[in-house]
C-alpha cells in the first residue's frame, strides 16, 4: 500500500511562484494553496497541512502576524512552517525564526534548495510524529498507553463540559489473569493480553471511542457522548467478544479463552464533577462485577 502523501499549504499571492513551487513539489506531496494570510488561517483549519509555506509579503494580513497566530493556536503551533521571500534580509530571517519558521527559503526559488530544504523539515516532521507515537502506544499490545488515554479523557471531558455532553468509560479488568499466567507462563500471558487488547479495540465502533491498556491485565475505553446505557451495550459487545476469542497456545497448537469483567460508569461533567469521581466510579463498579461473579460488566449506581 502506497504511503498517502504530506501536505503542503502553500501561501502565496503570485500565480507564478505557485506554480513554480507546485511543480517542483506535487510529485512527492499533496499541494493546498493560498492567496493571502486570512485565506490560509481559515485553510489550515479545514485541511490541516503537515507543513507550511508561507509568504512574508501578502495581500491584508503579512506572513510574520500570519505566523504569530499559528504558533499561538493548540492546533496548529507545531505545524512547521517555512517561511519565503523576495528579500534576502537577515533582519526578515532572525524575526522569523524567532516567531517560530523552522527554515527560510528566498525568492528567485532554486528547486534543488527548495526540495532539499522540504525534504530535510519531513523527514524531522517524520521522526518527531514517531517518537510521539512510541510515546503514546503500548508496546506490548499495540494500543494506546495510560498516558495517551489520560490525555485523551482530558480533552473529551473539556468537550463534554462546554457541550453538555454525557461521557463515559470502561475500566475492564482479565479474570484470574494471575492463575492464567502461573499456569501457562508470562510469554503466553502476552499473548492473551494482545487478544484481549486486539479484540477491545475492534469491538468499538465509532472512531472517537478509544480502547487502551491501563497497566498490567487493566484496559479502559473512554466514550465520548455516551450515557449509561449506550456504555453498557458496549461494554456487553466486548465481554461476549472476549468470551468468544481463541488465544493461540504455540507451545502445543491448542487455543485458551480468558474472560473479563467490566465496571462501566458515566457523568454528565459541570463544576460539580471531576474526572477523578469518574475513574473511581468506574473502580467501584469493576470491583462490583468480580464480587458478584466475574465475566460480566456492573454499571456504576448514581451517587456510588
Amino acid at each position: 500500500m502506497n504511503e498517502e502523501k504530506l501536505k503542503i499549504l502553500i501561501v502565496e499571492d503570485s500565480k507564478l511562484n505557485q506554480e513554480i513551487l507546485r511543480r517542483i513539489l506535487e510529485k512527492n506531496y499533496t499541494i493546498i494553496l493560498a492567496e493571502n494570510g486570512a485565506e490560509a488561517l481559515e485553510t489550515v483549519k479545514t485541511e490541516h497541512p503537515d507543513l507550511i509555506l508561507l509568504d512574508l509579503i501578502l495581500p491584508g494580513i503579512d506572513g510574520f502576524d500570519v505566523l504569530t497566530e499559528l504558533k499561538k493556536c493548540d492546533s496548529t503551533h507545531s505545524i512547521p512552517i517555512i517561511i519565503i521571500s523576495g528579500r534576502s534580509n537577515p533582519d526578515d530571517e532572525v524575526k522569523g525564526l524567532k516567531l517560530g519558521a523552522v527554515d527560510y527559503i528566498t525568492k528567485p526559488f532554486n528547486e534543488i534548495v527548495v526540495q532539499a530544504r522540504i525534504d530535510t523539515q519531513v523527514r524531522i516532521l517524520k521522526q518527531i510524529r514517531i517518537i510521539e507515537e512510541f510515546g503514546f502506544i503500548d508496546t506490548l499490545t499495540n494500543i494506546p498507553n495510560r498516558r495517551q488515554f489520560d490525555q485523551l479523557l482530558i480533552r473529551e471531558w473539556n468537550r463534554a463540559k462546554r457541550e453538555n455532553l454525557p461521557i463515559s468509560i470502561l475500566m475492564i479488568d482479565v479474570d484470574h489473569f494471575k492463575m492464567y499466567n502461573d499456569t501457562n507462563g508470562h510469554q503466553q500471558g502476552d499473548v492473551a493480553l494482545q487478544t484481549v487488547a486486539g479484540t477491545i479495540a475492534s469491538s468499538l465502533k465509532r472512531k472517537t471511542d478509544i480502547a487502551a491498556r491501563w497497566g498490567g491485565e487493566e484496559f479502559s475505553v473512554l466514550l465520548p457522548n455516551t450515557a449509561i446505557d449506550g456504555a453498557m451495550q458496549v461494554a456487553e459487545d466486548i465481554r461476549k467478544n472476549i468470551e468468544a476469542a481463541s488465544i493461540p497456545c504455540s507451545a502445543d497448537d491448542t487455543y485458551h479463552n480468558v474472560t473479563i469483567s467490566i465496571g462501566v460508569a458515566q457523568m454528565l461533567p459541570d463544576e460539580t464533577t471531576t474526572i477523578a469521581n469518574l475513574i473511581l466510579q468506574a473502580d467501584k463498579a469493576l470491583y462490583k462485577a468480580k464480587d458478584t461473579g466475574r465475566n460480566r460488566a456492573y454499571a456504576a449506581e448514581a451517587g456510588e
